[in-house]
């Protein structure tokens, strides 16, 4: 289907192409610009126009179980030459969001090891003593298990201190060839469950937290910048709580007909097929 048709046989219509370039792009990895192993149809041609037309180009992610670097390598592998500058993951929203709003506590991370590297380089005080935590971090983690949440349980609702606090708030993070492995949302449900606490920051998508990071020091005004993604729930969401325009690309988690009873004010300003398409023709 193309852009501005109607959207699954009926009661919308799909937003049309963009006619001009904005100053800065924030582009969602996985399911925008990548697939797995393999670059999406039209992102390396993109980027280079964007980069050679001197737009900021950003890229974002909630996956906190790789550091910057390798998510640079990957794309520079992929053809799109990238510094650990040029990219924004969970883990520096989080080492951020600490040192700027809770610099002396000490926190207890359900995480895997570039979370749990970048809190202790920051100087983050870290322990497994339910006496000594005031921050439980919930996060993408496959090596929960019961000794964890235990932890946890203690902290927040034996001991009646800690807070709970999380990288994203994902479920699932789809995996090649249709699979997927549980996410943050679910290490955040089941703290939840057992202490009745809730889940008070979260430093991923959708919380425009991600935003403001990515755009740091690229000195651009927000309504002249976009979000490129194809989550509706977090790429999207985010945009449209930060006041920013957004661009969907149908290239991922979302479908045409999803698109058929969103609200106007749940709609992304653009809808693209993929993403060459957010180049003006």
């Amino acid at each position: 289907m193309k852009a501005g048709g109607t959207v699954g046989g009926g009661s919308g219509r799909r937003p049309g192409l963009p006619h001009h370039l904005f100053d800065a792009y924030v582009l969602d990895l996985d399911g925008t610009v990548y697939l797995g192993d393999d670059l999406l149809p039209g992102a390396k041609h993109t980027i280079e126009q964007l980069r050679r037309h001197r737009r900021g180009v950003r890229f974002v992610s909630n996956n906190p179980t790789r550091d910057l670097e390798e998510y640079a390598g990957k794309l520079t592998r992929l053809g799109i030459p990238a510094e650990t500058g040029d990219i924004v993951n969970t883990v520096v929203t989080m080492t951020r969001w600490l040192i700027e709003n809770a610099p002396h506590s000490t926190v207890f991370p359900i995480a895997e090891k570039p979370l749990v590297r970048a809190l202790r380089d920051a100087g983050i005080r870290i322990s497994e003593d339910p006496a000594e935590i005031d921050l439980v971090i919930a996060s993408y983690d496959r090596t929960f298990c019961y000794r964890k949440l235990q932890i946890a349980f203690d902290a927040i609702r034996v001991q009646g201190r800690a807070r709970l606090i999380a990288t994203n708030p994902d479920p699932f993070c789809p995996l090649d060839g249709g699979r997927g492995e549980p996410d943050a949302g679910a290490i955040i449900a089941a703290i939840e469950a057992c202490t009745g606490a809730p889940l008070e920051v979260n430093t991923g998508k959708p919380d425009p937290i991600m935003l403001r990071a990515a755009l740091h020091g690229l000195e651009v005004v927000p309504s002249r910048c976009v979000m490129v993604g194809d989550r509706l729930s977090t790429d999207i969401r985010m945009a449209l709580d930060a006041g920013m325009p957004s661009m969907l690309v149908l290239t991922g988690e979302t479908r045409p007909e999803d698109l058929t009873h969103l609200a106007p004010q749940d709609r992304p300003t653009y809808v693209l097929d993929t993403l060459d398409q957010l180049l003006p023709a």
